[in-house]
């Protein structure tokens, strides 16, 4: 049986990271998130690797071992820049994603993950969104910011992401619901409850017992 995977595209400050993170830890897989920008971005800006090398290099337990090396990212990191394309570095990171289910059930949060597995088959592809004054709060409380500062971040970081989303999906819409399979408002579940809502819907879509 093919290995499942769970995509988590979420807004800036809504929760999605850490119930990414939680749902890893109940589940008892990985949960990606920029160690796979910072491996592809590692291997796109060496020009020496072509994609058959890195198709050589990029999968089993060698991909394995070099996610690992990479430290997860614990805090909040907003986008403060506005969206420039890099197809390059994309075309990295979307092998990288293709590869990983083929390897282990896992957790993918971000980067346009549940359009570059569009065609694989065990897919369960979630949004979590939150009102803006619930992120900003949550910003707050967590990068020790002003209310006006971690609007901004919000507003940039959703920004920057529905502009990559778009770019990269041929011109989608990020907070579409037909892009989804579930979209959880975490400010009325809150992480714990959004847990276990994406475990349930996990067993109903693949009929999994846990």
């Amino acid at each position: 049986m093919e290995n499942y995977v769970i995509t988590i595209a979420r807004s800036f400050g809504s929760g999605g990271r850490v119930i990414g993170a939680k749902l890893a830890d109940e589940l008892g897989i990985h949960s990606y998130e920029n160690r796979v920008l910072t491996l592809a971005a590692k291997y796109s800006g060496r020009d020496e690797y072509d994609f058959v090398e890195v198709d050589e290099k990029l999968r089993g337990s060698y991909l394995h071992s070099q996610l690992s090396k990479i430290q997860k990212r614990f805090s909040p990191h907003p986008k403060s820049e506005e969206f420039t394309s890099d197809d390059r570095l994309f075309e990295f990171q979307a092998h990288i994603i293709r590869e990983l289910p083929k390897l282990e059930n896992c957790i993918i949060v971000g980067k346009c993950a549940d359009y570059v597995l569009r065609d694989y088959s065990r897919i369960l592809r979630v949004y979590i969104s939150s009102p803006l004054d619930y992120c900003i709060r949550r910003v707050m409380e967590r990068m020790k910011v002003p209310a006006e500062e971690a609007e901004h971040m919000v507003l940039k970081s959703d920004r920057y992401r529905k502009d990559y989303y778009k770019y990269y999906t041929g011109g989608r819409n990020w907070r579409d619901p037909d892009n989804y399979d579930i979209m959880l408002n975490n400010a009325e579940f809150g992480d714990n409850n959004s847990v276990e809502v994406i475990k349930a819907a996990l067993c109903r879509k693949f009929e999994i017992e846990f």
